[in-house]
């Protein structure tokens, strides 16, 4: 039997010298003020278990882990009809490519990308007002989590809004190819708001477990997606969860999984766990360096690799 407990406690003793490496995301002014040194492991299993290390109940900026929640609503309203609109295909350039855009006339590659996920908050904000996709988003991860308590952190918010001049652009380059149906400013309010979901490791790996679970939520026993969605969704995230680092992270750690700028990592081990790991200092590519090198060791040690042990 895998002893969790200590392979958590293991990789956090592990890498806790290297705690601060990498580089805060200081484009965005409010993660720049964020302190480097913090860590936090979160693993919950599908039968419930809870198994945490370090600063694992310190809420974080998720940024764009929020596009797996955001995705998974968007299939819930219009299923594969999104696909005529969003890719499936890895990018093989940086998440805010615009040249990619214009070369393939304003269909994103995928939607975890900036402007996949602008896409996909377009279809979430149809027959909304924004303020209202925007609740609906939040209450979608509080029923995930099964915490009323997480929100979104208004400075983060305000700060990618006053900054956010990239994604304005991604934003308007697709409305000027019609694959966006709502003012780009109606839907950049959408999705500046749901990458400022504020969680912990604790809260994120509970919310990820209906994608361990064949779709279903194994805390309540209600039904999230159907097991075909959720095995499609992981697929997603284990070739574009990691921009362009994802070819890398699938070699290294081979689990799905799905990273955001403010040092997060959700990670599914299918039919075993949800986790969650943040250390706010990026890599190259934008992804958590000692986030990364956790999950590896984590990987390693319990032998949840996708493609064997």
């Amino acid at each position: 039997m895998t002893d969790l407990k200590s392979i958590v406690d293991s990789v956090y003793h592990d890498l806790s010298d290297r705690i601060g490496e990498g580089k805060l995301a200081d484009y965005i002014p409010e993660l720049a003020t964020v302190d480097p040194k913090q860590f936090g492991i979160a693993l919950v299993t599908t039968d419930g278990k809870l198994y945490s290390a370090g600063d694992a109940e310190t809420a974080f900026s998720i940024q764009s882990i929020s596009k797996v929640f955001t995705l998974t609503l968007a299939l819930g309203k219009i299923g594969d009809g999104l696909w005529k609109r969003v890719g499936r295909e890895p990018s093989g350039n940086a998440f805010n490519s615009i040249v990619q855009l214009e070369q393939e006339k304003g269909k994103p590659r995928n939607p975890f990308i900036n402007a996949g996920a602008i896409a996909v908050a377009d279809v979430v904000l149809a027959g909304h007002a924004p303020k209202e996709a925007i609740g609906e988003i939040v209450q979608f991860i509080r029923q995930l989590a099964d915490d009323d308590t997480i929100a979104i952190d208004h400075n983060v918010a305000r700060s990618e809004t006053n900054t956010g001049y990239r994604n304005v652009a991604l934003a308007n380059f697709m409305r000027s190819f019609s694959n966006l149906n709502h003012p780009a400013e109606h839907v950049l309010g959408v999705y500046f708001h749901h990458c400022a979901v504020a969680m912990s490791c604790h809260q994120l790996a509970h919310a990820g477990l209906y994608l361990a679970s064949g779709g279903r939520n194994p805390l309540s026993g209600g039904s999230v997606v159907s097991p075909s969605r959720a095995r499609r969704i992981n697929a997603l995230m284990l070739m574009c969860g990691h921009y362009d680092g994802s070819g890398d992270f699938a070699y290294r750690v081979g689990l799905p999984g799905k990273s955001g700028v403010g040092g997060g990592i959700l990670a599914i081990a299918p039919d075993k766990a949800s986790i969650a790991v943040w250390s706010p200092g990026l890599n190259e590519n934008g992804n958590s360096q000692l986030g990364s090198a956790a999950l590896e060791l984590l990987a390693q040690r319990t032998g949840w690799s996708v493609f064997g042990q």
